[in-house]
């Protein structure tokens, strides 16, 4: 009997699959880490496209209550992933990753003393513009404004404050000298694209809400099964691995 074999036109040219693409809205304090996990799910799964954005998290909120098509959304304040829940615009549980935490960041060669100042770096004569994200969209900057009030200089520096789009841009003020010093995420002071540019002081954890990063597969998903294997990837030990180098704080499991 002979096999039978699939009905191919003689000649025909025989394309492969188009590769699954993974979409994702993430924090932009996750930039460095995230890149690096994406490179290692990629290579696990090499029929899989990542292709990830970057920008601030209620920037985000807002759009996927117009129905952004994104698979995945990690956030830099766990609310926004609840909100969507609540929305019926989430698939699966809202899950915690990591926790941020914020520092005050200037160039290597500026003149402030970080490491001894402190929140009073903010004060000093030399300092004509302090970087912190926008405060009505990004939680980067909500905890920058929190812990200024709660350490007794906003008052003296509200005049003085650049904000940028999200944090990574505000980081972009403090690195390129537009602005004197900055409040970034720890995750982006401890990346190696900025270890080696700046010093930083870690502020106080009780000076500013506990910030608790969360996400959830979003409903418009298309991808399902490789959205929760992403998700699975990155909570898993491994990834917390990765999250806990570039300075995130973890989540007991």
């Amino acid at each position: 009997m002979v096999a039978a074999w699939p009905a191919f036109a003689a000649g025909a040219d025989v394309k492969e699959s188009a590769p699954t693409r993974l979409s994702i809205a993430a924090a932009a304090d996750l930039k460095f880490a995230l890149d690096d996990l994406i490179k290692e799910f990629e290579g696990k799964y090499p029929a899989t496209k990542v292709n990830v954005t970057y920008g601030s998290s209620g920037n985000f909120f807002a759009q996927f209550q117009s129905g952004a098509p994104f698979d995945l959304f990690f956030s830099a304040d766990i609310d926004y992933p609840r909100k969507l829940a609540e929305k019926g615009l989430g698939t699966d549980d809202v899950f915690l990753y990591a926790i941020g935490r914020i520092v005050v960041w200037v160039l290597k060669d500026s003149p402030v003393a970080v490491d001894k100042l402190g929140i009073k770096s903010l004060l000093e004569p030399s300092v004509r513009k302090i970087a912190v994200a926008n405060p009505e969209h990004a939680p980067y900057g909500r905890a920058a404004v929190a812990a200024m009030k709660a350490l007794n200089v906003y008052d003296q520096v509200a005049s003085r404050l650049v904000y940028g789009e999200n944090i990574a841009q505000t980081a972009q003020f403090v690195q390129s000298g537009a602005a004197d010093v900055g409040i970034l995420a720890l995750s982006l002071a401890v990346a190696p694209q900025m270890r080696d540019a700046g010093r930083f002081w870690q502020v106080p954890l009780d000076a500013y809400p506990q910030m608790k990063q969360g996400g959830i597969i979003l409903k418009s998903s298309r991808n399902l099964e490789m959205a929760r294997a992403f998700r699975d990837f990155i909570l898993g030990d491994h990834g917390r691995e990765v999250l806990k180098h570039y300075g995130f704080y973890l989540p007991e499991k």
